[in-house]
C-alpha cells in the first residue's frame, strides 16, 4: 500500500511517499482511510517537536475516516461499516489501524472528509469548553485561530453549549470562514480585538478564552478575561509557549486551564464515547456542521502540513486517498 512515511525529523519535507506493506493486527480495527484529517500534532511529529517521539521511520496520520475491512468480534464493527476513527499514527496510508474504543460510525449527514477531521477537532473543543472551561450558556466566550479546524469546531461547540461566541481571526478571508462556521461576533486578529474584549458584559471582559495559538495572544488574552473568567490552553500554533505571572491569577480572579484531550483519554477512556454523544445531538441539531477546506491528495502531505505550518488553514485541512 502507499503511506507518507516520515524518514528525517526535518518537518514536512521529511516525509516521502513510499510502498509499506498493509497493517495487519486482529485486536484492532483495519479501516480502509477514504480521507485523513491533517492535525497539527501531525506537523510537530514530523519536527520531533511532539511529546511522543516514534522511532523513525514512520507513518504520521493521528486521524483518519473510511470503510471497515475487518474488526475484532464484539467490537461492534462490521466490514464495510463507514467510521471515523483517532489512530494517533498511521493515518496518512491507504489502510490504517485503530482501538475499537477509539473508532466512531460516521454519524448521518457526515462525508468521508468531514469525518475525517471530526475526531481531533470536536472532541478537543468539547472537552476543553464544556469540561475544562465550564462554559455555560449565556457565557461570552472568545476564540482565537477562529479560522482553523480547531477554532471553527470551537465555535460550534461554543453555540452547542449556549455561549455567545466572538471569534477572533486574521484578517477578511479567514474572518469570513469564522462567521460561515457560526461565530455570533468575528473580530480582526490583526486589529484592537483587546479593547472588543475588554467591553464585553459592561466593561468587565470576556468569561471564556480558548487559545490555541499561545505566544503573544496568550498575554494578551489574560487582561481579557472577566472576574473568574477562564482561558483555556489548547496549544501553541505560534511557537512560542507563553508563561504568566501568578500574581495576575491571583489578583484578577482568574483561571488559566489546559485542556489535552488526547492525554486525558488515558485518564477516563469513557470520555470518548460520552463525548460523542453530546457532539451527536449538536450534529442533528444543525449546529455542528465541520468546514472542510484545502484537501489534497496522499502524494502531497508535505503541502497540506506546510499549509498548517504557515498558519494559513481555512477550516480542516484533509489528505484524500
Amino acid at each position: 500500500m502507499r503511506a507518507q512515511q516520515v524518514q528525517g525529523l526535518e518537518g514536512p519535507t521529511g516525509l516521502h511517499l513510499v510502498e509499506v506493506d498493509e497493517p495487519e493486527d486482529s485486536a484492532r480495527v483495519v479501516i480502509e482511510v477514504v480521507a485523513a484529517g491533517v492535525s497539527f500534532p501531525d506537523l510537530l511529529l514530523t519536527r520531533g517537536e511532539y511529546q511522543m517521539k516514534p522511532p523513525l521511520p514512520f507513518v504520521p496520520g493521528v486521524e483518519v475516516a473510511g470503510r471497515v475491512r475487518s474488526a475484532p468480534e464484539g467490537s461492534g464493527f462490521s466490514a464495510g461499516d463507514r467510521v471515523m476513527a483517532f489512530t494517533m499514527l498511521g493515518g496518512f496510508a491507504d489502510v490504517a489501524l485503530a482501538e475499537p474504543a477509539l473508532t466512531l460510525a460516521i454519524p448521518e449527514g457526515l462525508t468521508f472528509e468531514a469525518a475525517s477531521g471530526f475526531v481531533m477537532n470536536y472532541h478537543t473543543a468539547y472537552f476543553a469548553l464544556a469540561r475544562r472551561g465550564r462554559i455555560r450558556p449565556g457565557d461570552r466566550i472568545a476564540i482565537h485561530g477562529a479560522a482553523g479546524g480547531v477554532g471553527t469546531a470551537a465555535i460550534q461547540v461554543g453555540r452547542g453549549l449556549g455561549a455567545e461566541v466572538i471569534a477572533i481571526a486574521a484578517g477578511p478571508d479567514k474572518m469570513h470562514i469564522a462567521e460561515r462556521a457560526g461565530a455570533h461576533h468575528v473580530l480582526d486578529a490583526e486589529g484592537d480585538w483587546v479593547a472588543a474584549l475588554r467591553a464585553q458584559n459592561d466593561g468587565l471582559g470576556v468569561d471564556a478564552i480558548l487559545d490555541p495559538v499561545g505566544g503573544e495572544r496568550f498575554d494578551q488574552s489574560v487582561r481579557c478575561l472577566a472576574p473568574e473568567g477562564r482561558l483555556i490552553v489548547v496549544g501553541f500554533t505560534e511557537g512560542r509557549i507563553p508563561s504568566v505571572q501568578v500574581n495576575r491569577i491571583l489578583l484578577r480572579n482568574i483561571d488559566i486551564v489546559g485542556a489535552a484531550w488526547g492525554a486525558f483519554l488515558g485518564v477516563r477512556a469513557s470520555l470518548f464515547t460520552e463525548t460523542q454523544r453530546e457532539l451527536d445531538a449538536m450534529i442533528a441539531s444543525g449546529i455542528v456542521a465541520p468546514i472542510v477546506g484545502a484537501t489534497y491528495p496522499l502524494e502531497e502531505a508535505p503541502a497540506a502540513l506546510n499549509l498548517l505550518g504557515q498558519r494559513q488553514a481555512r477550516g480542516k485541512v484533509v489528505l484524500t486517498m
